[in-house]
């Protein structure tokens, strides 16, 4: 028997689905942090801390597809899985849970 409660992420909305383009991303500010998301091809979302680990660049400018994004400053590419980089000496980029409600875009960043 465990004694630990289950853990709610608690989702945020930010915005409308119809804000985003395939390819592009969009800053928010939620709960204090500042993230960027991303809309993929199959019409969830993904997103990341808005600010590139490197060099803070700023990642919501960055090409994407749907796996990864690149910092637009040095082209590093981060995972939307887990925000791997492919130069693991640069660190991790924070990813987020991210869905879509009706239309609403939903971000949780105190998970």
């Amino acid at each position: 028997m465990t004694t630990e409660a289950a853990t709610e992420v608690a989702f945020t909305p930010v915005g409308s689905v119809t804000d985003l383009t395939r390819g592009e991303g969009r800053a928010y500010a939620v709960d204090g942090a500042q993230v960027a998301v991303f809309l993929l091809g199959d019409g969830t979302v993904r997103a990341t801390a808005a600010v590139c680990p490197h060099r803070g660049g700023p990642i919501a400018d960055g090409q994407s597809d749907d796996t990864k994004v690149m910092c637009p400053l040095h082209q590093y590419a981060y995972s939307f899985a887990d925000g791997a980089c492919n130069d693991p000496s640069i660190g991790t980029l924070p990813v987020y849970p991210a869905r879509v409600v009706d239309g609403t875009i939903e971000v949780a960043v105190g998970s």
